[in-house]
């Protein structure tokens, strides 16, 4: 497959596409876009659809208003140009009122330099590719609680579960009998329909993750990553980060340890329940096709569906003038579905030798977890399909979703 070039000329909606955009989702996802809206979470890979290829850059004035950008050479541009579109006012639009910011997620270099540069090593790819062996162990265990009963709820048994003990036992060293706690903050302070609901989940997470920091550095190193958190890292100006940045780290780490992967392994396995010949093609070559699959299913079920950035200055973007302080929101969703640059994305296809994607970002920001996220995937989709070969979707059941700036998979029953 090859990459076709990025088209630099715009098509914006005309007023029939919005006409039609009214009557296809019952609101102008153009003008009026919502990342809570129930119809961005029931039909989200439409409304990608139309935003990509009708609307380069849109203007919604939910809240105090923000743009969208969806194509996939413009999320590129805001995600690689750090100095016009700065992480330091936050990843999410209409921010609740004092909810602290997450390092080094949502902040700029120099101070995101230093906390990547001593994150780094923790996640590469000789350091993840150890916790292999135990990422298996665990997978198996799940399956062990239900392969007999010929049944199971798979988020809740085994897709919600398993990111957050490979990243407690492996990385973090938290007790993983606190993950449903923890997991339970994270997701409330993700998806709740009150504001306030959600700054208090965040809350939580941040004064349990903040009494772990601080139990860590009172007691004998063990020279993991949390013992690096806990020292702290020297800023461009010569001071050590504080305290409160050093919490910040620990919890940006832990929500996109537990909070991300789950949706990819839902979607992927969703999907093959209804396609038995791939299954047959993973397990005859998982050697070269588990690789080609994990990265398709990364494009198209992106659990981080889009993140913002805010203007430093006036700037250009597709046609449109956006002004110093202004939002603007990078649809990774809708770039991972670019005709521009994938070849046919509205099919899913696990040959595919190259697959372009934004599931893991773009640019200084790129996701740290990607080595472990990836790891993960291939330890379920191939321990599930050694182990359960020959499954379904539960008749009558239907899979749930729930979607804001993350996509995640509430329910999937599934029956062998």
């Amino acid at each position: 497959m090859g990459f076709k070039d990025q088209e630099t000329v715009y098509t914006p909606p005309t007023a029939a596409d919005v006409e039609a955009a009214k009557a296809k989702y019952g609101r102008d996802i153009y003008h009026d876009f919502d990342l809570d809206a129930p119809v961005f979470n029931d039909r989200l890979l439409d409304v990608l659809d139309d935003i990509v290829e009708k609307c380069p850059v849109a203007r919604s004035q939910v809240g105090t208003g923000f743009w969208l950008v969806a194509q996939n050479k413009l999320v590129r541009e805001v995600g690689q140009n750090w100095r016009a579109f700065s992480a330091a006012g936050g990843y999410m639009p209409n921010r609740p009122e004092g909810l602290p910011f997450l390092f080094p997620e949502e902040c700029d270099p120099p101070i995101h330099t230093a906390w990547r540069t001593a994150l780094n090593p923790f996640m590469g790819p000789a350091v993840i590719a150890e916790y292999d062996a135990t990422i298996r162990a665990d997978a198996n265990a799940l399956i062990d609680r239900f392969i007999d009963r010929g049944e199971c709820e798979f988020v809740s048994e085994m897709g919600g579960l398993l990111p957050g003990w490979a990243f407690f036992k492996n990385v973090l060293g938290v007790p993983i009998e606190d993950l449903d706690k923890l997991v339970d903050g994270v997701e409330r302070g993700t998806f709740a329909p009150d504001m306030a609901e959600r700054g208090a989940a965040f809350g939580f997470v941040f004064s349990y993750l903040g009494e772990y920091l601080k139990k860590r550095s009172e007691e004998p190193p063990r020279g993991d990553m949390v013992d690096m958190i806990a020292a702290g890292v020297e800023y461009d100006d010569g001071n050590p980060a504080p305290w409160a940045d050093r919490v910040s780290v620990l919890v940006d780490m832990t929500f996109g340890g537990i909070a991300t992967t789950t949706y990819v392994m839902a979607g992927g396995l969703l999907w093959l329940a209804e396609n038995p010949e791939a299954r047959k093609l993973l397990v005859s070559d998982p050697e070269t096709y588990m690789p080609r699959a994990i990265e398709e299913f990364a494009r198209v079920f992106p659990p981080v569906v889009a993140l913002g950035r805010t203007c430093t200055q006036d700037v250009e973007l597709g046609g449109q003038q956006l002004k110093k302080g202004d939002f603007v929101m990078m649809v990774y969703g809708g770039a991972s579905r670019d005709p521009r640059v994938i070849e046919d994305p509205k099919k899913i296809d696990i040959t595919r030798e190259t697959v372009l994607h934004s599931a893991f970002g773009v640019g200084i920001h790129r996701c740290i977890g990607s080595n472990l996220a990836r790891l993960e995937l291939r330890a379920t989709f191939e321990e599930w399909l050694r182990r359960i070969p020959d499954y379904h979707v539960k008749q009558g059941t239907t899979p749930v979703y729930e979607t804001g700036y993350l996509r995640s998979m509430r329910s999937l029953h599934l029956s062998w």
